[in-house]
């Protein structure tokens, strides 16, 4: 009888989800889902790792050197990462960002300054020289290079891991951790309180119509019931934070660990050897 109750145990157990059994050990719920190479990574290491190369990207001028480093951090994210639309938007950013930036700044430089270089167009009495377009775009690259190596942590790690690490690698003081962690759960919550709010205001009829007067109409009567809500909210959150004695002692306990491992120490120390070639190299290579 008790080999039959320990093999339906086992198979209870076998049968949990996978997510179950990893939250019950302690990690955080949301790294339990992921399974891309990047998302499994400490939240610190992705910004750790890209941010020496993000300030020797402002000292750089050449344009071989910020291109190289967006070709780095759109293979990582095409290899390491969960993508999906949203996130696919925001990795168009980046050559968005390189070609306004590149043709704004080329089209605004003053001329006289770069008289001696190749005239490439001219428009009655303005020309556009070789090197503006050069200047400009080596700008409009640097901030697209910074863009993409920012991308790294901010498209494959949420807010409240963010806090988790650093209260616990770091040692932040949890009063400010967890106030941050409090204020990443406002914001989808003001979102569904929000869309209730518009949902009764139709089926009320209020402010009907078209035009930009409705709509300004519409944006103004949501202002008053949703800082009603948030207001709600807090005090809601403030008493719950009360009742289990935030701020009571230096240290607390903690639901969802998230560990500092090896791997997370090779990926720091691998991005940093990449950026020191790469910057090394790549000036000289385009020489």
């Amino acid at each position: 009888m008790a080999e039959h109750v320990g093999r339906t145990d086992a198979r209870r157990r076998a049968a949990l989800p996978s997510a179950s059994r990893t939250s019950s050990s302690g990690s955080s719920p949301s790294s339990a889902r992921r399974s891309a190479p990047l998302e499994r990574l400490n939240p610190l290491t992705k910004a750790a790792g890209p941010l020496p190369a993000t300030v020797m990207l402002v000292l750089v001028r050449d344009l071989a050197t910020p291109a190289a480093f967006i070709a780095l951090a759109l293979l990582l994210l095409l290899l390491g990462a969960r993508l999906d639309r949203r996130n696919l938007l925001f990795l168009a950013l980046v050559p968005a960002i390189v070609l306004t930036t590149g043709t704004s700044l080329s089209l605004w430089a003053d001329p006289a300054r770069f008289e001696e270089t190749a005239a490439l167009l001219r428009i009655g009495g303005w020309t556009l020289h070789a090197g503006a377009l050069e200047t400009g775009f080596a700008t409009g690259l640097r901030l697209g290079a910074i863009t993409a190596l920012a991308l790294l942590s901010g498209l494959t790690t949420s807010g409240p891991d963010v806090a988790r690490s650093m209260v616990q690698q770091l040692r932040l003081p949890y009063r400010i951790g967890y106030t941050a962690l409090a204020a990443f759960r406002f914001l989808p919550r003001f979102g569904h309180e929000l869309e209730v709010i518009r949902q009764a205001h139709r089926v009320r009829g209020a402010h009907a119509g078209r035009g930009p007067f409705a709509a300004i109409a519409r944006w103004l009567g949501t202002i008053v019931p949703l800082l009603a809500g948030a207001i709600r909210h807090g005090e809601r959150v403030a008493m719950a934070m009360d009742a289990r004695a935030f701020g009571a002692h230096p240290t607390r306990t903690e639901r969802h660990v998230l560990r500092w491992r090896a791997v997370d120490t090779a990926a720091v120390l691998g991005f940093w050897a990449v950026s020191a070639a790469l910057f090394l190299t790549v000036p000289a290579l385009a020489g």
